[in-house]
Protein backbone atom coordinates (compact mmCIF):
# COMPACT_ATOMS: atom_id res chain seq x y z
CA UNK A 1 0.00 0.00 0.00
CA UNK A 2 2.53 2.11 0.37
CA UNK A 3 4.27 2.20 -2.58
CA UNK A 4 0.93 2.73 -4.36
CA UNK A 5 0.74 5.80 -2.31
CA UNK A 6 4.44 7.14 -3.29
CA UNK A 7 3.62 6.59 -7.05
CA UNK A 8 0.38 8.25 -6.43
CA UNK A 9 1.60 11.19 -4.79
CA UNK A 10 4.56 11.06 -7.90
CA UNK A 11 1.49 11.45 -10.16
CA UNK A 12 -0.16 13.85 -8.42
CA UNK A 13 3.24 16.04 -8.09
CA UNK A 14 3.24 15.78 -11.85
CA UNK A 15 -0.26 17.10 -12.59
CA UNK A 16 0.55 21.09 -12.78
CA UNK A 17 3.57 20.03 -14.77
CA UNK A 18 1.11 17.91 -16.98
CA UNK A 19 -1.17 20.54 -17.33
CA UNK A 20 1.49 23.58 -18.03
CA UNK A 21 3.86 21.44 -20.76
CA UNK A 22 0.88 19.60 -22.91
CA UNK A 23 0.53 21.46 -26.15
CA UNK A 24 4.24 22.74 -25.87
CA UNK A 25 7.04 21.92 -27.80
CA UNK A 26 10.28 20.46 -26.39
CA UNK A 27 13.73 19.94 -28.34
CA UNK A 28 15.95 17.53 -26.75
CA UNK A 29 19.58 17.05 -27.92
CA UNK A 30 20.11 13.12 -27.45
CA UNK A 31 24.00 12.13 -26.94
CA UNK A 32 26.86 10.97 -24.62
CA UNK A 33 26.29 7.61 -22.71
CA UNK A 34 22.49 7.53 -23.07
CA UNK A 35 23.12 7.11 -27.18
CA UNK A 36 25.22 4.26 -26.47
CA UNK A 37 23.82 2.46 -22.93
CA UNK A 38 21.35 0.07 -23.70
CA UNK A 39 19.10 0.05 -20.84
CA UNK A 40 19.95 4.04 -21.33
CA UNK A 41 18.81 3.93 -24.52
CA UNK A 42 15.53 2.83 -23.60
CA UNK A 43 15.01 5.23 -20.82
CA UNK A 44 15.35 7.65 -23.49
CA UNK A 45 12.69 6.26 -25.23
CA UNK A 46 10.29 5.38 -22.94
CA UNK A 47 10.54 9.48 -21.76
CA UNK A 48 9.86 10.56 -25.20
CA UNK A 49 7.22 8.54 -25.59
CA UNK A 50 5.42 9.56 -22.14
CA UNK A 51 5.81 13.12 -23.15
CA UNK A 52 4.04 12.25 -26.34
CA UNK A 53 1.17 11.04 -25.06
CA UNK A 54 1.04 13.91 -21.92
CA UNK A 55 0.63 16.28 -24.97
CA UNK A 56 4.35 17.36 -25.35
CA UNK A 57 5.35 17.94 -29.30
CA UNK A 58 8.82 16.42 -28.99
CA UNK A 59 11.81 16.95 -31.50
CA UNK A 60 15.10 15.25 -31.07
CA UNK A 61 18.34 16.17 -32.52
CA UNK A 62 20.83 13.93 -32.26
CA UNK A 63 24.67 13.66 -32.29
CA UNK A 64 26.81 10.35 -33.69
CA UNK A 65 30.29 11.56 -33.47
CA UNK A 66 31.55 7.61 -32.06
CA UNK A 67 29.86 6.06 -34.50
CA UNK A 68 31.20 8.39 -37.12
CA UNK A 69 34.93 7.87 -36.03
CA UNK A 70 34.34 3.98 -34.98
CA UNK A 71 33.26 3.60 -38.46
CA UNK A 72 35.85 5.52 -40.30
CA UNK A 73 38.57 3.45 -38.49
CA UNK A 74 36.70 0.30 -39.89
CA UNK A 75 37.26 1.27 -43.33
CA UNK A 76 40.75 2.39 -42.81
CA UNK A 77 40.13 6.05 -42.62
CA UNK A 78 42.14 8.36 -39.29
CA UNK A 79 39.32 10.69 -37.33
CA UNK A 80 41.39 14.14 -37.55
CA UNK A 81 40.34 17.01 -34.86
CA UNK A 82 40.54 21.00 -34.67
CA UNK A 83 39.85 22.37 -31.63
CA UNK A 84 37.04 19.66 -31.37
CA UNK A 85 36.33 19.92 -34.64
CA UNK A 86 35.89 16.94 -37.29
CA UNK A 87 37.92 17.55 -40.21
CA UNK A 88 35.39 16.26 -43.03
CA UNK A 89 36.83 15.36 -46.49
CA UNK A 90 34.28 14.39 -48.82
CA UNK A 91 35.03 10.31 -48.01
CA UNK A 92 34.30 11.72 -44.24
CA UNK A 93 31.39 13.26 -45.30
CA UNK A 94 30.18 10.23 -47.25
CA UNK A 95 30.89 7.87 -43.85
CA UNK A 96 29.43 10.53 -41.65
CA UNK A 97 26.20 10.50 -43.77
CA UNK A 98 25.77 7.14 -43.60
CA UNK A 99 26.04 6.73 -40.52
CA UNK A 100 23.86 10.01 -39.23
CA UNK A 101 21.00 8.77 -41.39
CA UNK A 102 21.54 5.10 -42.29
CA UNK A 103 21.92 3.95 -39.23
CA UNK A 104 22.19 6.06 -36.09
CA UNK A 105 19.23 7.99 -37.33
CA UNK A 106 16.61 5.03 -37.68
CA UNK A 107 17.96 3.13 -34.62
CA UNK A 108 16.23 6.16 -32.59
CA UNK A 109 13.05 5.95 -34.28
CA UNK A 110 12.59 2.62 -33.92
CA UNK A 111 13.44 2.53 -29.85
CA UNK A 112 10.55 5.09 -29.47
CA UNK A 113 8.27 3.65 -32.21
CA UNK A 114 9.18 -0.01 -29.53
CA UNK A 115 8.34 2.22 -26.56
CA UNK A 116 4.91 3.41 -27.83
CA UNK A 117 5.42 6.52 -29.68
CA UNK A 118 5.42 6.94 -33.13
CA UNK A 119 9.13 8.56 -34.57
CA UNK A 120 9.76 9.85 -38.10
CA UNK A 121 13.32 10.20 -39.27
CA UNK A 122 14.51 12.82 -40.92
CA UNK A 123 17.80 14.59 -41.57
CA UNK A 124 17.95 18.10 -42.36
CA UNK A 125 18.66 17.91 -45.92
CA UNK A 126 15.07 16.56 -46.02
CA UNK A 127 12.90 19.44 -47.71
CA UNK A 128 16.33 21.97 -47.14
CA UNK A 129 15.36 22.37 -43.33
CA UNK A 130 18.69 23.17 -42.07
CA UNK A 131 20.10 25.68 -44.62
CA UNK A 132 24.07 25.41 -44.32
CA UNK A 133 27.19 27.31 -45.52
CA UNK A 134 30.78 26.14 -44.83
CA UNK A 135 32.17 26.80 -41.32
CA UNK A 136 35.45 29.03 -41.94
CA UNK A 137 38.03 28.33 -39.59
CA UNK A 138 41.26 30.30 -39.30
CA UNK A 139 43.92 27.85 -38.80
CA UNK A 140 42.63 24.92 -41.41
CA UNK A 141 40.08 24.30 -44.17
CA UNK A 142 37.70 21.58 -41.74
CA UNK A 143 36.43 20.63 -45.18
CA UNK A 144 32.30 19.86 -45.62
CA UNK A 145 31.83 21.45 -41.90
CA UNK A 146 28.93 23.42 -41.95
CA UNK A 147 27.22 26.13 -39.63
CA UNK A 148 23.49 27.07 -39.66
CA UNK A 149 22.20 29.32 -41.87
CA UNK A 150 18.30 29.20 -41.58
CA UNK A 151 15.91 26.24 -40.26
CA UNK A 152 12.94 26.24 -42.39
CA UNK A 153 10.29 24.67 -39.66
CA UNK A 154 7.20 23.65 -41.98
CA UNK A 155 8.57 19.70 -42.43
CA UNK A 156 8.51 20.06 -38.31
CA UNK A 157 5.24 21.11 -38.30
CA UNK A 158 3.62 19.00 -40.68
CA UNK A 159 4.79 15.87 -38.91
CA UNK A 160 4.08 17.27 -35.25
CA UNK A 161 0.41 18.12 -36.26
CA UNK A 162 -0.04 14.46 -37.38
CA UNK A 163 1.07 13.15 -34.08
CA UNK A 164 4.66 12.30 -34.46
CA UNK A 165 7.71 12.69 -32.74
CA UNK A 166 10.48 13.84 -35.12
CA UNK A 167 14.22 13.00 -34.62
CA UNK A 168 16.51 14.73 -36.94
CA UNK A 169 20.43 14.14 -38.09
CA UNK A 170 22.37 17.41 -37.99
CA UNK A 171 23.17 17.38 -41.86
CA UNK A 172 22.66 20.53 -43.24
CA UNK A 173 21.91 21.75 -47.14
CA UNK A 174 24.34 24.59 -49.17
CA UNK A 175 23.09 26.90 -51.78
CA UNK A 176 24.56 24.48 -54.67
CA UNK A 177 22.89 21.14 -52.66
CA UNK A 178 26.69 20.17 -51.10
CA UNK A 179 25.81 18.39 -47.81
CA UNK A 180 27.77 19.62 -44.61
CA UNK A 181 27.85 17.85 -41.19
CA UNK A 182 26.63 20.12 -38.50
CA UNK A 183 27.43 20.04 -35.06
CA UNK A 184 24.58 18.86 -32.77
CA UNK A 185 24.23 21.02 -30.10
CA UNK A 186 24.21 24.10 -32.15
CA UNK A 187 21.49 22.34 -34.67
CA UNK A 188 19.04 21.72 -31.82
CA UNK A 189 19.34 25.35 -30.23
CA UNK A 190 18.51 26.58 -33.56
CA UNK A 191 15.88 24.34 -33.92
CA UNK A 192 14.48 25.08 -30.77
CA UNK A 193 14.61 29.21 -31.82
CA UNK A 194 12.94 28.26 -34.98
CA UNK A 195 10.00 26.25 -33.40
CA UNK A 196 9.80 28.76 -30.42
CA UNK A 197 9.97 25.73 -28.21
CA UNK A 198 8.94 25.92 -25.10
CA UNK A 199 12.04 23.70 -23.90
CA UNK A 200 15.43 23.02 -24.95
CA UNK A 201 17.10 19.98 -23.31
CA UNK A 202 20.30 18.77 -23.35
CA UNK A 203 21.77 15.09 -22.66
CA UNK A 204 25.47 14.65 -22.38
CA UNK A 205 27.73 12.83 -20.01
CA UNK A 206 28.00 15.60 -16.72
CA UNK A 207 25.43 16.21 -14.35
CA UNK A 208 25.11 19.88 -15.44
CA UNK A 209 26.88 23.42 -14.67
CA UNK A 210 29.19 22.66 -11.25
CA UNK A 211 30.37 25.57 -8.97
CA UNK A 212 33.60 23.99 -6.90
CA UNK A 213 32.84 26.11 -3.74
CA UNK A 214 34.04 23.39 -1.95
CA UNK A 215 34.33 19.70 -1.89
CA UNK A 216 32.77 18.33 -2.81
CA UNK A 217 31.34 20.36 -6.52
CA UNK A 218 27.76 22.05 -6.46
CA UNK A 219 25.43 21.68 -9.37
CA UNK A 220 24.16 24.90 -10.11
CA UNK A 221 20.56 24.52 -10.56
CA UNK A 222 19.70 27.59 -11.91
CA UNK A 223 20.97 30.31 -13.93
CA UNK A 224 20.42 33.53 -15.77
CA UNK A 225 22.13 34.02 -19.25
CA UNK A 226 24.14 36.73 -17.44
CA UNK A 227 25.26 34.37 -14.60
CA UNK A 228 25.79 31.35 -17.31
CA UNK A 229 28.06 33.96 -19.72
CA UNK A 230 30.10 35.20 -16.57
CA UNK A 231 31.12 31.53 -15.65
CA UNK A 232 32.08 30.91 -19.10
CA UNK A 233 34.71 33.61 -19.04
CA UNK A 234 35.64 32.42 -15.87
CA UNK A 235 36.53 29.28 -17.78
CA UNK A 236 34.26 27.82 -15.10
CA UNK A 237 32.57 26.13 -18.34
CA UNK A 238 35.05 25.21 -20.60
CA UNK A 239 36.30 21.73 -22.81
CA UNK A 240 33.32 19.84 -24.18
CA UNK A 241 30.15 22.09 -22.08
CA UNK A 242 31.26 25.18 -24.20
CA UNK A 243 29.64 24.19 -27.08
CA UNK A 244 26.40 22.86 -25.04
CA UNK A 245 26.27 25.66 -23.03
CA UNK A 246 26.63 28.06 -26.28
CA UNK A 247 23.52 26.38 -27.58
CA UNK A 248 21.50 26.99 -24.58
CA UNK A 249 22.47 30.64 -24.73
CA UNK A 250 21.04 30.79 -28.21
CA UNK A 251 18.01 29.26 -27.39
CA UNK A 252 17.24 31.52 -24.55
CA UNK A 253 18.59 34.69 -25.90
CA UNK A 254 16.20 33.42 -29.50
CA UNK A 255 13.33 33.46 -27.45
CA UNK A 256 13.34 29.61 -25.81
CA UNK A 257 12.00 30.54 -22.21
CA UNK A 258 13.77 27.81 -20.80
CA UNK A 259 16.92 25.78 -21.53
CA UNK A 260 18.14 22.72 -19.57
CA UNK A 261 21.45 20.56 -18.96
CA UNK A 262 20.97 17.20 -17.91
CA UNK A 263 22.79 14.41 -16.87
CA UNK A 264 21.76 11.88 -19.31
CA UNK A 265 23.62 9.01 -17.52
CA UNK A 266 20.60 9.58 -14.97
CA UNK A 267 17.76 6.62 -16.14
CA UNK A 268 14.46 9.16 -16.86
CA UNK A 269 16.45 11.86 -16.19
CA UNK A 270 14.19 13.91 -18.85
CA UNK A 271 10.97 13.16 -16.63
CA UNK A 272 12.75 14.01 -13.66
CA UNK A 273 13.55 17.73 -15.13
CA UNK A 274 10.27 18.44 -16.51
CA UNK A 275 7.69 16.72 -13.85
CA UNK A 276 9.54 17.21 -10.64
CA UNK A 277 9.51 20.55 -8.43
CA UNK A 278 13.28 19.80 -7.76
CA UNK A 279 14.76 19.09 -11.22
CA UNK A 280 18.28 17.29 -11.74
CA UNK A 281 20.01 19.39 -13.81
CA UNK A 282 21.13 23.33 -14.98
CA UNK A 283 17.81 25.39 -15.72
CA UNK A 284 19.67 28.47 -17.88
CA UNK A 285 16.64 31.20 -18.57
Amino acid sequence: MQKLTQTANTLIEALPYIRQWSGKTFVIKYGGAAMIDPSLKRSVAQDIALLHYVGVNVVLVHGGGPEISQMMKKLGKQPVFVQGQRVTDEETMEIAQMVLVGKVNQDIVSLINAAGARAVGLSGKDADMIVARKMQHPEVDLGWVGEVVSINRHVIDALTEAGYVVVISPLGVGENGETYNINADMVAGDIAVALQAEKLLVLSDVRGIMRNVEAPETLISTLTVAEAERLEAEGIISEGMIPKVESCLRAVKGGVPRAHLLDGRLPHCLLMEVFTNEGVGTMIQ
